[in-house]
C-alpha cells in the first residue's frame, strides 16, 4: 500500500489531540495535520519545549492552528486535569494519537504507584482515552464512519512481553529486564486497541445502535530515529548497538516517514472499515518483525487486562 501526507484530505473543522507531540514522530504527527488544517491539540510534559516545538511548525506552515496541552504521563493527576481542561475547550474530537512513550529505561516506580514504563506507555494513555471517549462518541454520532480515530503507537518490541503476555501477580516486572517491561506495556497497546475496537469499532454495539462508531488502530512505526531511547538503561546497550548498525546501513526510517503509518490510520480517506482493530504497519523495512506475538491475539486476555484496568483505575480515583 502506497500513501504520502500529501493525500491527507482537507482536515479543517477537525480537532485532534496527539501525544508526546513535541518531538519525534509526534512532531511529524501534529505538522501534517495541522498542515492540512486541523486544529491540533499537542501534548507535552515541558511547557518550554511544547511551545518551542510549535513555534518550528509554525515556521513551516503559518496558518497551523496548534494550542499546547501540558501533561505529563508519569502524573496521572496531570493526565486527568489535561482530559477536563480540553473537554472545557472543545465540543468535538475526531481523532486521539497515542503517541508518547519511554522505551528500556531503568526500573522506577511512578508517585502513582505504577512501574514506569507501564504507566507511560499503557496506563496514562488509558485513563487519557477513557476521559475522552463520550465526546468522541457524541462527535462520531453526527457524521460518517471513519470520520472519529483512535490510533495506539504500539511495537514490534511487544514480541518481548513476558511469558503469557500479562503478568498479573506482578505488573512492575522488577525482576525482569527493561525489555520485558517495555514489551509488556506495548502488548497492553495492542490489547488495549482490540477492547476498543470490540467495543466502538465498525460492528460493535455501540455502531448498530447509532450510540457512535470509532475507528482504531495499532500502529507499529517501524525502526525509526527519534530520541525515544535515549534514555535506556546500560541493559538496552546491546540493542543501541544494532540500532547503531542500522543507521549506517540506512535501515532506519527518518522521523517524518515514521509518522506515516500514524497519519494513514487517523486521518486518510483510504484507510477501510475493516482495517478498525488492526495491527497496522503500511511500510516495513528489511528485517523488521511484521507479526503479533500469541498474546496480542488472545481476546480473553484483552478482555482481562480491561477488567483489571478498569476496576484499578477506578479504585485508584482515575477513571471517569
Amino acid at each position: 500500500m502506497t500513501f504520502h501526507p500529501n493525500t491527507l484530505p482537507d482536515l479543517k473543522g477537525r480537532v485532534f489531540i496527539v501525544t508526546g507531540g513535541n518531538s519525534g514522530i509526534g512532531y511529524y504527527t501534529v505538522a501534517h495535520l495541522a498542515e492540512h488544517g486541523a486544529h491540533v491539540y499537542m501534548c507535552a510534559r515541558s511547557p518550554e519545549k511544547g511551545t518551542a516545538a510549535i513555534a518550528n511548525i509554525k515556521k513551516m506552515h503559518p496558518s497551523a492552528n496548534i494550542d499546547l496541552l501540558q501533561m505529563d504521563l508519569m502524573d496521572l493527576t496531570s493526565v486527568v486535569a489535561a482530559a477536563k481542561h480540553f473537554l472545557t475547550l472543545e465540543a468535538t474530537l475526531h481523532g486521539l494519537v497515542n503517541n508518547a512513550g519511554i522505551m528500556a529505561t531503568p526500573f522506577k516506580m511512578t508517585k502513582d504507584g505504577h512501574e514506569a514504563q507501564w504507566q507511560t506507555n499503557y496506563l496514562a494513555h488509558w485513563v487519557l482515552t477513557e476521559h475522552l471517549l463520550p465526546l468522541m462518541l457524541r462527535t462520531a454520532k453526527t457524521l460518517p464512519p471513519g470520520s472519529v480515530r483512535i490510533v495506539n503507537l504500539t511495537s514490534s518490541g511487544h514480541l518481548g512481553a513476558p511469558k503469557g503476555g500479562i503478568n498479573f501477580k506482578d505488573l512492575s516486572l522488577k525482576d525482569s529486564g527493561v525489555w520485558a517491561r517495555y514489551g509488556q506495556s506495548k502488548l497492553a497497546n495492542i490489547l488495549h486497541t482490540k477492547t476498543l475496537h470490540k467495543t466502538y469499532g465498525p460492528s460493535s454495539p455501540s455502531a448498530r445502535n447509532g450510540e457512535g462508531e470509532i475507528w482504531v488502530s495499532s500502529v507499529h512505526p517501524g525502526l525509526v530515529e527519534t530520541n525515544l531511547a535515549t534514555s535506556a538503561g546500560e541493559s538496552a546497550s546491546g540493542m543501541m548497538s544494532v540500532l547503531s548498525v542500522l543507521r549506517v546501513f540506512g535501515l532506519m526510517w527518518p522521523a517524518d516517514k515514521g509518522s506515516w503509518n500514524s497519519l494513514f490510520c487517523a486521518a486518510s480517506r483510504d484507510m477501510k472499515a475493516e482495517q478498525s482493530g488492526t495491527y497496522c504497519e503500511i511500510f516495513r523495512r528489511f528485517g523488521e518483525p511484521w507479526w503479533q506475538s500469541g498474546a496480542a491475539k488472545d481476546g480473553k486476555l484483552a478482555e482481562r487486562l480491561e477488567e483489571w484496568t478498569g476496576e484499578v483505575m477506578r479504585k485508584e480515583g482515575w477513571a471517569r
